[in-house]
């Protein structure tokens, strides 16, 4: 993914945080021919504290074995895991003015790395029971997995885990960061209410670009 310096949120830990809240990625991976994803929930390790960036750290994924990806990766173990956060298109209704041109805010991490497929059954489990406890960490209440532990072990062998041990990270955030002040508070408010409103978007265009619109990070 090709990085805009204007783009770049001016603290790492929103491009940490996206991983962590839209943990849904697609998992890119090409065996000397075309490219072949997967979307799959896919976490960060525990045992691999994550800094300022997800570069040295691991990452937890799990896929169906009947899907044929997986078998690629011993061979082609390069991947890419592409991690979504809000995204809408802005219309030239919003600026109230002309000439206009539309466009589109997002936000998107990439992390590249090398995958490994986990060792066994009691790994394979390791790997789904911290996936679920990522996933419920985000909800609230929670829900304990104590009870369904046995109806995991049989699930296993459907199951295949792998690991990915991230070598580089890449953001981008357009948020509206080039617009003046005026126009950028005018995208913020149509994302915050109204017919064709997007509220999370709004939410991160507050914390990572607040200028226009008193918030914070």
């Amino acid at each position: 993914m090709h990085e805009f310096e204007r783009y770049s949120p001016d603290d790492p830990r929103h491009a940490v945080e996206l991983v962590r809240t839209h943990p849904f990625a697609l998992v890119v991976s090409a065996d000397g021919g075309v490219p072949v994803a997967t979307h799959v929930p896919v976490v960060a390790d525990p045992a691999t504290p994550v800094g300022d960036s997800f570069a040295g750290a691991t990452l937890l994924g799990h896929m169906a074995r009947a899907n044929p990806q997986w078998r690629s990766f011993a061979a082609a173990p390069d991947v890419l895991a592409v991690f979504s956060g809000p995204d809408s298109y802005v219309s030239p209704t919003t600026y109230g003015r002309d000439p206009s041109v539309p466009t589109w805010n997002y936000a998107a991490v990439h992390l590249t790395g090398r995958v490994e497929v986990a060792d066994g059954p009691d790994d394979t489990l390791a790997v789904l029971e911290e996936t679920v406890r990522a996933l419920e960490s985000l909800r609230s209440p929670s829900w304990d997995m104590a009870a369904s532990r046995g109806r995991f072990a049989e699930l296993v062998s459907g199951v295949v885990a792998f690991r990915i041990r991230v070598s580089a990270q890449r953001s981008v955030f357009k948020l509206g960061q080039d617009l003046p002040a005026d126009l950028h508070d005018r995208v913020h408010g149509a994302a915050a209410e109204g017919p064709h409103a997007a509220p999370e978007l709004a939410e991160l265009m507050r914390r990572v670009d607040p200028r226009a619109h008193g918030g914070g990070a």
